[in-house]
């Protein structure tokens, strides 16, 4: 099957020529295989959503939309809080996706609470519950964020997509964020998922790789609960993490569960109770949920059912126990690799080196600049010149 490619409104007048000297309609009027075009478009879009949507860069561990969320709010920080729905409008200037994908990723940042400071309703990952919207909820830059991911002077700067603003190519980020944070995403042909980790953790294990030792460092949820790390393999492709939640025993019909595994939230873990209570698989009563800033969930045990067998059933049956499959793939030089965690680290506490040595040389190149100056001052007034 053949395609035959259009000429424009503009190549159709026969009074223009190409810089061959052939009429439009001898150059633009030709066949290719409709095989062909797919495999180009296909190719451009895949390559567009790898570097541009949903995989990160290693430098500062970010999505493109993430960093202009936060180079937006750089440009608007006064040191107060700025309405969301102003937020999304700042960093539409930078990002050509709709407000709902900047909105949404501007929550889930502020639900980490380690870059961005929030006021209002902004939900809540363990129930599930969404946060309120743009235009009631609040937030500004955060102090530590002010801290490890700004610094003009050595930011390399590319134009905005309509070429009327200059953003940056990468933050320069000096802490491991894409550890800190955890990252999820799926383009074409590849996924990535990233496990968050313990912000003090990730600071020992930077230490112990500038002190040329090899650190340990597992994956630690918001949500808390209890995690087999035991086939982890340093997060990369192909290693598995298994989660569970943590259930107390409180008498022999009533159990409590306190926390949920990582990605789930209470309603979708009682879902699944009363989907397994359906199938035979569990015997119970009824479920309450009294979660309020604490997960708190209380399955009632019918007459004679065992609290310790209900209890294995749960982690055999429900989603009180999940399997994750960790995924760690970074955009490096411009193409997505597959690495370790600990490989990940050790790029990062390396860059943090290079940026802190880069803003001193600078600052000193200031103070020499300054010096010479009130120096040459000095001798003019000294030689009444």
């Amino acid at each position: 099957m053949f395609w035959r490619i259009p000429l424009s409104d503009k190549t159709k007048n026969n009074n223009l020529e190409n810089l061959d000297g052939q009429l439009p309609d001898e150059q633009f009027n030709e066949a290719r295989p409709v095989t062909q075009l797919y495999e180009d478009w296909f190719l451009d879009y895949a390559s567009y959503v790898i570097l541009e949507r949903a995989v990160p860069k290693n430098e500062d561990g970010l999505k493109p939309v993430q960093r202009r969320i936060l180079h937006a709010m750089k440009e608007m920080d006064d040191g107060r809080f700025h309405k969301v729905a102003n937020i999304i409008g700042q960093t539409m200037q930078f990002h050509p996706h709709g407000d709902a994908a900047i909105g949404d990723a501007l929550v889930n940042m502020g639900q980490k609470e380690l870059l961005i400071d929030t006021q209002g309703n902004w939900g809540d990952v363990q129930t599930g519950d969404s946060a309120a919207a743009p235009r009631y909820i609040e937030a500004r830059l955060s102090k530590f964020a002010l801290d490890v991911a700004f610094s003009r002077d050595i930011t390399k700067w590319q134009p905005s997509y309509d070429g009327r603003k200059q953003e940056p190519i990468v933050l320069p980020m000096k802490f491991p964020m894409l550890l800190a944070q955890g990252v999820e995403g799926i383009a074409v042909g590849l996924a990535t998922k990233i496990m968050p980790h313990n912000f003090c953790e990730l600071i020992k294990a930077s230490i112990d790789i500038l002190k040329e030792k090899r650190p340990k460092i597992l994956p630690d949820f918001p949500t808390g609960g209890m995690g087999d790390f035991s086939l982890y393999d340093n997060g990369k492709k192909g290693g598995k993490v298994r989660l569970r939640s943590k259930i107390d025993v409180i008498d022999k019909t009533t159990l409590v569960i306190r926390s949920v595994p990582h990605n789930m939230t209470t309603s979708s873990l009682i879902d699944s109770i009363l989907k397994a209570n359906d199938s035979g698989k569990i015997k119970i009563k009824k479920v309450e949920d009294d979660t309020a800033q604490n997960v708190e969930i209380l399955v009632y045990l019918k007459q004679g059912v065992s609290p310790d067998v209900t209890l294995d059933a749960l982690y055999a049956f429900t989603n009180c126990e999940v399997s994750i499959s960790p995924n760690c793939c970074v955009i490096i030089d411009d193409k997505p690799c597959f690495v370790s965690v600990i490989d990940a680290l050790k790029m990062s506490s390396q860059n943090t080196l290079e940026l802190l040595k880069l803003e001193l040389t600078i600052e000193k190149q200031n103070l020499e600049e300054k010096w010479h100056f009130a120096s040459l001052e000095q001798i003019f007034i000294e030689n009444r010149i």
